[in-house]
Formats: C-alpha cells, structure tokens, sequence
C-alpha cells in the first residue's frame, strides 16, 4: 500500500473537530464503555501528563488521578469513536510535553500553577465555517464580430 492510500484512510477516521488539549490540562473525558449489549457512559477526570502525535489520526493523551492513595493512569485515542467528548476543565502554566515527574510527587508538590483562559472558546468544538465568498459577477463585454475585410483595408500594390 503506498502512503497516500494510509494517509487517506486516516483521514476518513478523524473527527472533524476536537479540542485543544496540552499537557497540564486538567480534562473530563466521557468514554462509551459497552456491557453485553448495552453502552453507558464513563467519566474520567484529571490531568493531562503527556500529548502524542496531535496533528495525526493516532493522537493520544495520558491522563492522570490520582484516587485513594493510588496514581491512576490511562491513555486514551483522541479520534477514538468511543471518546463522546474531552472537556478542559483547568489550564495550568507548564514547560514543557510529558509530566512524568509528577508520578514521583503527591500531595501540595503535584499540583501545577494555574493559568487564565478562555474556557468557553477552547471548549468549542463546533465546526467553523468557511465564509462564503460572493462571487462577483463582472459585466459582459459584447463581442463584436467584424468581417476580415473589413478589419484590415488592403494595401495597394506600387
């Protein structure tokens, strides 16, 4: 298979919009989970500690909490199909893509500098519309046809 025909069946999987999330984030992902043959929805909250390949069909990100003591981790596909929606809940000042050294820490030396943004616009996940252009008519230039001998007199022979 050449790349093109990957590169295009990666595309057909993308969801057409998704939200911005970056390392230090503090996200709420919902998560269809199947049980026989029913779904239901699942929720996980915390903070964003790595961001892989954004710009690619196979983007992920690692989210983690910690719950009873415990470090939980999970990864999850952003364009996955079973991913509903990733709500950014709190955007902190962060230098640099992977976390890890937060799972060494608990406790005040976990938690990262919070920083101001715009929840409602990052939260957006709508598609933005391209402005339709209006096409502007140019008026029609007739074009008149003249006969060849009228065009060009002859020259007379000396």
């Amino acid at each position: 298979m050449s790349v093109n025909v990957l590169k295009q069946i990666g595309d057909a999987q993308k969801k057409k919009a998704v939200v911005d999330v970056r390392s230090g984030d503090t996200v709420r992902v919902t998560q269809k989970i199947k049980e026989g043959n029913k779904f239901r929805s699942q929720t996980f909250e915390g903070v964003v500690i790595r961001v892989d390949r954004k710009e690619s069909h196979t983007a992920r990100i690692v989210v983690r909490k910690v719950t009873s003591g415990v470090g939980v981790e999970k990864s999850y596909l952003i364009h996955s199909p079973l991913v509903e929606k990733i709500v950014v809940t709190k955007r902190s000042k962060v230098r640099r893509n992977n976390l890890s050294y937060l799972r060494k820490r608990s406790g005040k030396s976990a938690r990262l500098t919070g920083k101001d943004f715009d929840r409602t616009a990052v939260n957006d996940v709508t598609i933005p519309e391209k402005p339709t252009e209006e096409v502007k008519e140019t008026p029609e230039v007739e074009v008149v046809e003249t006969p060849a001998e009228e065009a060009k007199p002859e020259e007379t022979k000396a």
